[in-house]
C-alpha cells in the first residue's frame, strides 16, 4: 500500500523554501485532520524566511519548518474520542496548544504554557500552508455559515486585535490611537470602530495610511502630521523599536497602552513615565480568549475583514510573498492569503 501525501510548503533555510509532498496527517486521539480551504502569511512568517524569528535562536523552533497559523478549513476526518459531528463543519482554530496540565493550563493560560506548541510556528507542530492540517479537537472553534473561509483565516489575527481592543478599556466616544496601519493595526482599528471609538491611526508609508483612508479612517496621520489631541488609550502594533516609548507620551494620564506588536530588537519603556503617568500598560501575545469574540462580530457584519485582503496565491508563490516580491495589480491592501489546494 502506497502511503498518501499531501503538499506542503516547507522553509529548508534562511530564505530557502520549497513545495514538498510530505505524509497526509492522521488525526490521533482527541485530534482531527482539517482540509485547508485558506490561510494567510504575517511578518512571523516572513521572519521565519528570513531567519531573524527569535525562536529559531532560542531552539524553540527549527528548519526545515512548515508555517502557516491562519487558517480555515473543513473537518475531513476525527480521531478517537473526538466528536464525529465535527467531519464536514467548517472550522479555524487556536495556534495556542498547552499541555493541558500544568498551573498555567488549569488556570486559563494555556497560551503561556512553557511546553505548548504553537501550530506553524512552535516545537515542530505543522502549519496550514498545507493541503491538510492536524489540530487537536479542544482547539477547534466552529464557523457559523455567514463566515466564509476568508473570513475564518482572518479570525487569528482578529482574535489578537480583540484582546488589544479589550485590554485598552474603551468607552463609545473615547479616542483612540494605533500606532502601525498593518493588518493587526487595521483590525484593532475596526473592532474599536464597531465598539464607539473614534479612531486614530499613525503610520510612515502613504500607501497603507491611503489604504486605511480608503476603509473610512480618515484621521490617519504620520508623525509629523498627528494632532496634538488627548487619547485615551494608544495601542502599539507597528514592531517598530521606538514607538513603545512614544506610546506612554502619547496617552493620557491614567489611560491604557496596549502592546502587541514586537520589534526585532529591544523596544525600551522608561517605567518612571508609566509611574508619574499613572498609566497601565499591558502586553498581549496570541489571540486565545479572543477567538470567539472575533467570529461573533464577523458572523454579525459588525466587522467585515476581507478588504483586508490583497490576493490569494497558491502554494508555489508563497516564497516570492516572504520575500517582499509583492504584485502591482494586487492593491493597497496588507494581507495576502494562500490556498494550498492550488
Amino acid at each position: 500500500m502506497v502511503n498518501a501525501t499531501v503538499r506542503a510548503f516547507v522553509i529548508t533555510g534562511p530564505g530557502r523554501a520549497e513545495v514538498r509532498s510530505v505524509p497526509a496527517p492522521v488525526a490521533g486521539p482527541g485530534e482531527v485532520v482539517v482540509d485547508v480551504e485558506r490561510a494567510g502569511v504575517c511578518g512571523t512568517d516572513a521572519e521565519f524566511f528570513t531567519g531573524d524569528m527569535s525562536y529559531l535562536h532560542t531552539g524553540q523552533a527549527a528548519y526545515p519548518m512548515r508555517i502557516g497559523h491562519e487558517w480555515a478549513g473543513v473537518v475531513g476526518a476525527v480521531g478517537s474520542g473526538v466528536d464525529t459531528g465535527w467531519v464536514g463543519r467548517r472550522v479555524t482554530g487556536d495556534t495556542m496548544l498547552g499541555c493541558g496540565h500544568c498551573v498555567r493550563c488549569l488556570g486559563g493560560r494555556q497560551h503561556l504554557c512553557a511546553d505548548r506548541y504553537e501550530i506553524g510556528i512552535r516545537n515542530g507542530w505543522p502549519g496550514a500552508l498545507a493541503a491538510q492540517l492536524p489540530v487537536p479537537a479542544r482547539a477547534l472553534h466552529a464557523l457559523p455559515p455567514s463566515v466564509d473561509a476568508v473570513s475564518g483565516a482572518l479570525v487569528e489575527p482578529g482574535a489578537n486585535a480583540v484582546r488589544a481592543v479589550r485590554a485598552a478599556a474603551l468607552s463609545p466616544g473615547d479616542r483612540l490611537l494605533v500606532l502601525g496601519p498593518g493588518t493587526i493595526g487595521l483590525l484593532c482599528a475596526r473592532f474599536a470602530a464597531a465598539g464607539g471609538a473614534e479612531v486614530h491611526l499613525l503610520g510612515r508609508a502613504a500607501a497603507s495610511l491611503d489604504f486605511a483612508r480608503s476603509l473610512g479612517f480618515a484621521s490617519a496621520w504620520t508623525a509629523s502630521t498627528l494632532p496634538p489631541l488627548p487619547f485615551d488609550a494608544v495601542i502599539d502594533a507597528s514592531g517598530a523599536p521606538t514607538l513603545p516609548a512614544r506610546a506612554v507620551e502619547l496617552v493620557e494620564p491614567g489611560r491604557r497602552v496596549v502592546y502587541i506588536g514586537i520589534a526585532g530588537e529591544p523596544s525600551p519603556v522608561d517605567s518612571r513615565e508609566l509611574v508619574f503617568k499613572d498609566v497601565t500598560a499591558v502586553g498581549v501575545l496570541s489571540g486565545s480568549g479572543g477567538i470567539e469574540g472575533a467570529i461573533e462580530r464577523y458572523a454579525s457584519g459588525a466587522v467585515d475583514p476581507r478588504p483586508l485582503v490583497a490576493a490569494t496565491v497558491g502554494l508555489d508563490e508563497v516564497a516570492d510573498v516572504l520575500a517582499g516580491r509583492r504584485h502591482p495589480g494586487w492593491g493597497l491592501a496588507p494581507k495576502i492569503h494562500v490556498d494550498p489546494r492550488r
